[in-house]
């Protein structure tokens, strides 16, 4: 009962202001595009997008209202998470027509008050709707999970030794061949001067044979 009351007064605000801007009594609100891809200029779009802003703004404040019902605070964070959609939408517009990729350079500016539980393709709860029945135990399980590790961290750690570059730091066994090898090689060259490279290689192979 209660909530057909508020819809029945929410219906009868809206029709006094639309009698008052009728009336020239206030300024007429200009109604926001539904689509984006009908704005033209950048300049339009940005005057969208903060009005979008600022309604996120007001419900986000709203939601943390300890008065609500749990109903309410449903579809207040519906709207929300609409809200943000249709900002994206505005952002993505913007960016098409040439102006800044507000997604990438901007601030997370009320997005990050929300939490986002994987797999509900971005869906966000803001305020009292973390509280609600089943929202809190998902958050919870969320929170106890590891963080995953981003490209960047994984190949943070990659150095000359995961591509094996320092296979004979661990042992010495290659590092002593190596010298044995080097000592055999130049003692050939002072036997023998006129020996070349390649034939000292040869007879050093042939020592350590033997």
């Amino acid at each position: 009962m209660a909530r057909n009351q508020e819809k029945a007064q929410s219906m009868l605000y809206r029709f006094r202001q639309a009698q008052a801007e009728e009336l020239g009594l206030r300024p007429v609100k200009e109604k926001r595009p539904y689509l984006a891809a009908d704005v033209d200029t950048v300049g339009e779009c940005e005057k969208w997008r903060q009005q979008v802003i600022r309604e996120i703004a007001r419900k986000v404040s709203k939601i943390h209202d300890a008065s609500l019902t749990e109903y309410q605070v449903r579809d207040l964070n519906d709207d929300i998470n609409k809200s943000l959609r249709e900002k994206r939408h505005w952002e993505e517009r913007i960016v098409e027509l040439g102006g800044p990729d507000y997604q990438s350079v901007g601030p997370k500016m009320l997005d990050h008050q929300g939490k986002e539980i994987p797999g509900n393709r971005g869906y966000k709860y803001f305020g009292r709707a973390k509280d609600l029945p089943g929202v809190r135990e998902l958050l919870e399980r969320v929170e106890k999970e590891p963080p995953k590790k981003s490209r960047f961290q994984l190949y943070k750690n990659v150095d000359a030794e995961y591509y094996g570059y320092r296979d004979e730091d661990d042992d010495g066994v290659l590092l002593a061949y190596e010298a044995k090898q080097e000592e055999l090689m130049v003692k050939s060259l002072k036997l023998n001067p006129s020996m070349t490279l390649s034939d000292s290689d040869s007879s050093s192979e042939s020592d350590s044979s033997e």
